[in-house]
């Protein structure tokens, strides 16, 4: 199930589009203001953050300072819109720019296409094929060996623990366990155990009767009740409260559990398979997980590899995606020799999902056909070397001098291009040369400009 983030202080605003999303088919997560959107990225990474660019408590462009941030689409709203903003935005790292009244044929297109891409394999496509499994693309060794992994644990009733970091395709690998199991005609309901608030968890896992508190107005379904006779997903399992996973741990001992408000016992029949992006033993001697709970979980585990660890894969998937963005547009783009091999260098902290984000603000930023190495630069650069892109800045600097340090050599990589560096750091034109001035003010020499001559003789 993809996942939506709305943030705006717009009370009225954030319903309506969270109203829309869950049309489409999100999950969704609101935040009022930057410190609440914050909160919401650290519990989930959202395939989608549609945010407003006026927010109490500074711009809604500050998100894209976030790290997780940088590996979901941003959407900017704004009822200010001007064309330098909507600019600035895509240079940031925005896929798309939404002026106020929102154009709701826009953005319903918007949510169509992240659903699309987060829905469904093919219709009529085999599952397996050379360089996909599902909904999962590679052709490397480690996973060649997670598919061998999924297709042997698929068929059998046990519960899966899933490991990796985030952007790995954790859901996705549930997914293919849930599609080759006798479960495939039945429910697969994905929860990220993260995402839900602490006092509402235990009624959204498990439902709650009327009247059974404040607000209950009616019985409530929870996520074990709808994924009854198939398979329930719980992502991010080590963030589930303790309390909580006592009553997990009951139901997967004895496949009955309680409605909030109620002592029935309800029988389900459901495969969980969990997930986490912690080291799940490290996160039972931190207390995060319960050593009885991991223990069951963890019949077969099953861990995914990073995408710095998959070689060529880095590759396959970023021309798969540069692909769907040419049938899209109907382009032509292309990545040069020079550029892929770049995009194999770099550690992508946010795997496949930030591969996949990456790929489609290049494919808006570029004029040309053919997507250069030097358009990657500064955001994508071959790790351990200074003069491909990267600012070293001691501990202690002071952020004058550090920006200093990052304007001048992204200037000195532009061969003394202002336009182009304006456009890498994401600032105008005209902050750029007031900067540029100061530091020749100072005694600095600028890239691409002559040293200043000695001034004359002071003296008598």
């Amino acid at each position: 199930m993809p996942h939506l983030l709305i943030v705006d202080d717009d009370a009225a605003i954030r319903e309506t589009l969270a109203e829309i999303g869950r049309d489409r088919g999100f999950s969704v997560a609101l935040a009022a203001s930057i410190k609440d959107a914050l909160i919401q990225l650290e519990r989930q990474v959202p395939d989608l953050v549609l945010t407003d660019v006026r927010l109490p408590e500074g711009s809604g462009m500050d998100i894209f300072k976030n790290a997780a941030a940088a590996s979901a689409e941003v959407v900017v709203m704004t009822g200010h819109g001007t064309v330098d903003n909507a600019v600035q935005a895509l240079r940031l790292g925005a896929t798309d720019y939404l002026v106020k009244p929102i154009c709701m044929e826009r953005l319903n297109e918007i949510l169509a296409r992240i659903a699309a891409s987060a829905g469904e394999e093919t219709p009529g496509a085999p599952f397996e094929e050379p360089g996909r499994f599902g909904r999962m693309y590679g052709a490397s060794a480690r996973m060649l060996e997670l598919y061998r992994q999924i297709g042997r644990v698929a068929p059998t009733s046990v519960t899966a623990l899933v490991i990796g970091e985030s952007g790995t395709g954790k859901e996705l690998a549930a997914h293919a366990i849930h599609e080759l199991s006798p479960r495939r005609q039945r429910p697969f309901i994905a929860v990220n155990c993260g995402a839900i608030s602490p006092n509402l968890i235990e009624s959204e896992m498990f439902g709650h009767e009327r009247g059974s508190f404040t607000g209950a107005d009616r019985q409530h379904k929870g996520y074990f009740e709808r994924a009854d006779g198939g398979t329930l997903f719980l992502d991010e399992v080590t963030e589930m409260p303790p309390d909580l996973q006592v009553k997990l741990l009951r139901v997967l001992e004895t496949g009955q559990f309680m409605r909030v408000g109620t002592n029935r016992e309800i029988a389900c029949d459901i495969r969980i398979i969990a997930a986490t992006n912690r080291n799940p033993e490290q996160a039972v001697r931190e207390g995060k997980l319960r050593e009885d709970l991991y223990y069951r979980l963890s019949v077969f585990p099953v861990e995914l590899p990073p995408l710095r660890e998959r070689g060529d894969d880095i590759a396959l998937l970023a021309q798969r995606f540069l692909a769907a963005q040419n049938q899209e547009s109907g382009k032509r783009k292309d990545f040069s020799p020079r550029a892929l091999a770049v995009l194999k260098q770099y550690d992508w902290p946010g795997n496949v999902r930030e591969l996949k984000n990456f790929v489609r603000r290049a494919f808006i930023m570029a004029d040309a056909d053919v997507l250069d190495a030097d358009m990657l630069v500064p955001q994508i650069s071959p790790s351990g070397a200074a003069e491909d892109g990267q600012v070293s800045v001691p501990v202690g600097e002071t952020l004058a001098e550090a920006d200093r340090r990052l304007i001048l050599a992204t200037l000195e990589r532009c061969n003394g291009v202002k336009k182009q560096t304006a456009a890498m750091l994401g600032i105008s034109p005209k902050t750029l040369y007031n900067r540029l001035e100061e530091y020749a003010a100072a005694g600095y020499v600028l890239p691409g400009e002559p040293a200043p001559r000695p001034g004359p003789p002071r003296g008598n």
